[in-house]
């Protein structure tokens, strides 16, 4: 993304948070927390807290496997993770 489009991306939105989203999608598949967090460049703790209120907003799921707990976006986190990718792909 240019130095342009992603100023004009953050104007209506929240980098990490959105970013996190997009991540989710590209991968098709569950992720860990502190792999997200460093594909949204903030730390573990910040992606944390983001993620825990994308599940109150029923973006994310949790899925525990034993020890290791990963992130799967939902129906509606899908949708919304969609869009945000279709501005970036419009915006100057």
């Amino acid at each position: 993304m240019a130095k342009k489009s992603k100023e004009m991306f953050d104007v209506f939105f929240r980098a990490k948070p959105a970013n996190m989203l997009v991540e989710l999608r590209k991968q098709g598949k569950n992720k860990y927390g502190s792999s997200l967090a460093k594909d949204a460049n903030c730390t573990y703790s910040h992606a944390v807290k983001i993620l825990q209120d994308m599940e109150k907003a029923r973006l994310v799921s949790f899925q525990r496997n034993g020890r290791i707990k990963t992130i799967a976006l939902t129906d509606s986190g899908q949708k919304i993770a969609e869009f945000i990718e279709k501005i970036k792909e419009m915006l100057p």
